[in-house]
């Protein structure tokens, strides 16, 4: 799944060629994806200008003076600046044109989204609920610390709430806490302060390198200009099951969690 610092990649990638852009269309080939995708979609969105395009958790914000696209691009997702008259593939499910140039969502497992709403973003319910974001001043360990305090839940499972913050995939869970030197089964709220300011800053840390490299390379994630991300290569655990910790040379270790893969150090993190 692209995780925040993918879709950061995508936002910075696809910003400088639409912000300032007139809609021209919207050809949607498929509204069957997470959520219907409104009939009236074509008619909102058309003929407006792309004031500004950012990024809120793991969502895209297309924001007009009329309203804004509000874009996920689920478990496989990808976005791609095309020529409006290439020939759709078989999972490119929507275009939204400019002119002779075209903003291609690709979604082979079709569990992204897309959405228009005339209200603030902020006010819609998706946005709403969601918890600060990581690399902003209000996330940080003494946040943590307060939302902990007698949660059972373990500490990989509440740092990837995005009520208490967002964008923290499973990748980037697995990292921060090897990085943190904190076991990822243990209870949320039996961690101290200490632990949780240095988790906030390394999580700062790994989001922060990965989106300056161009976010983890997937099988299914390409950048908005087309290429691919190239992080993956410098992950510490992640994927690397009976591979030397690169701090102790102890295997690493894999677990599951909520139905997915979880890797540590035995040693680095007990």
């Amino acid at each position: 799944m692209p995780e925040l610092p993918e879709v950061e990649t995508t936002c910075r990638g696809i910003a400088p060629y639409i912000t300032g852009k007139q809609v021209t269309r919207v050809i949607v080939r498929n509204p069957n994806l997470r959520w219907p995708v409104s009939t009236r979609l074509g008619k909102e969105l058309g003929g407006q200008t792309i004031n500004s395009v950012s990024r809120r958790a793991k969502y895209l914000l297309l924001q007009t003076h009329a309203g804004t696209a509000i874009l996920h691009l689920g478990m496989s997702g990808s976005l791609c600046l095309v020529k409006a008259s290439s020939p759709a593939g078989k999972h490119d499910h929507i275009d939204i044109v400019f002119g002779k140039m075209a903003l291609r969502l690709t979604d082979p497992r079709r569990f992204g989204s897309l959405h228009w709403t005339r209200r603030p973003a902020e006010q819609h319910r998706l946005i709403s609920p969601l918890g600060p974001e990581p690399l902003g001043d209000a996330f940080t360990g003494d946040c943590l610390y307060r939302h902990s305090r007698g949660r059972k839940v373990a500490i990989k499972q509440f740092i990837m709430n995005s009520h208490i913050v967002v964008g923290i995939g499973n990748i980037y869970a697995s990292e921060a806490l090897y990085m943190a030197g904190i076991y990822p089964k243990h209870a949320a709220g039996k961690i101290s302060r200490k632990k949780y300011q240095l988790l906030a800053e390394v999580i700062k840390e790994v989001l922060e390198d990965s989106i300056a490299q161009g976010g983890t390379t997937l099988r299914d994630f390409v950048n908005g200009d087309g290429k691919p991300g190239y992080f993956k290569q410098q992950l510490n655990v992640y994927g690397k099951v009976g591979e030397p910790c690169v701090s102790c040379r102890v295997p690493i270790r894999e677990i599951r969690q909520g139905q997915r893969s979880t890797f540590y150090c035995p040693k680095c993190q007990p």
